[in-house]
């Protein structure tokens, strides 16, 4: 017996779910954008953008749906999702000096991470390393925090995870090492 009709279809959509979560971060986070901080759609909006950014490859993974399509509209939907963040929170939060310094240089390493890639092996590299993930988690629940913990306390924990996550990936893409 073959696969019928809808069978197929229904396979094809169980393999775009993940897709179409990731997508739906692009649209929330653009939605963000729209809404006042710290007002409760935009913290609905925000922590549902970063809640689908910790399902997504999860749901790709185990829909054996993974592919590269899929790893660029993440690593999109993460670059919509934090530019946005950005535009939101700078503006209501105070950065002292020595933090925006350690922000730049942080940047700085990601951007010639990137650089390099592109130079040496013709493409942006991107590595989900477990430092990277742990950085990313931090960043999401730094915003939720500033209520009760003092950015000058939280941020450096913060700074200093993002600076080894990305010092340990622009030397796994330069050799070529497995990241941990």
């Amino acid at each position: 017996m073959g696969i019928n009709k809808f069978e197929f279809i229904g396979e094809k959509m169980r393999k775009q779910i993940a897709n179409i979560i990731t997508s739906l971060r692009i649209i929330c986070s653009i939605l963000m954008l729209f809404c006042r901080v710290p007002s409760i759609r935009f913290c609905l909006l925000y922590i549902f953008c970063g809640l689908t950014d910790m399902v997504d490859g999860a749901i790709a993974r185990k829909t054996n749906a993974v592919s590269e399509f899929g790893a660029r509209l993440d690593s999109v939907a993460d670059i919509i999702f934090v530019a946005v963040s950005l535009i939101k929170f700078l503006p209501v939060i105070y950065l002292q000096w020595w933090l925006c310094m350690w922000i730049v240089a942080i940047a700085v390493i990601k951007i010639s991470n990137n650089v390099w890639g592109l130079n040496n092996k013709k493409k942006i590299i991107s590595l989900h390393t477990i430092a990277n993930k742990i950085t990313g988690l931090l960043l999401f629940l730094l915003p939720l925090t500033l209520p009760f913990i003092d950015l000058q306390y939280s941020a450096p924990i913060v700074c200093f995870m993002a600076t080894f996550a990305a010092i340990q990936e622009g030397y796994c893409i330069r050799t070529e090492c497995e990241p941990i």
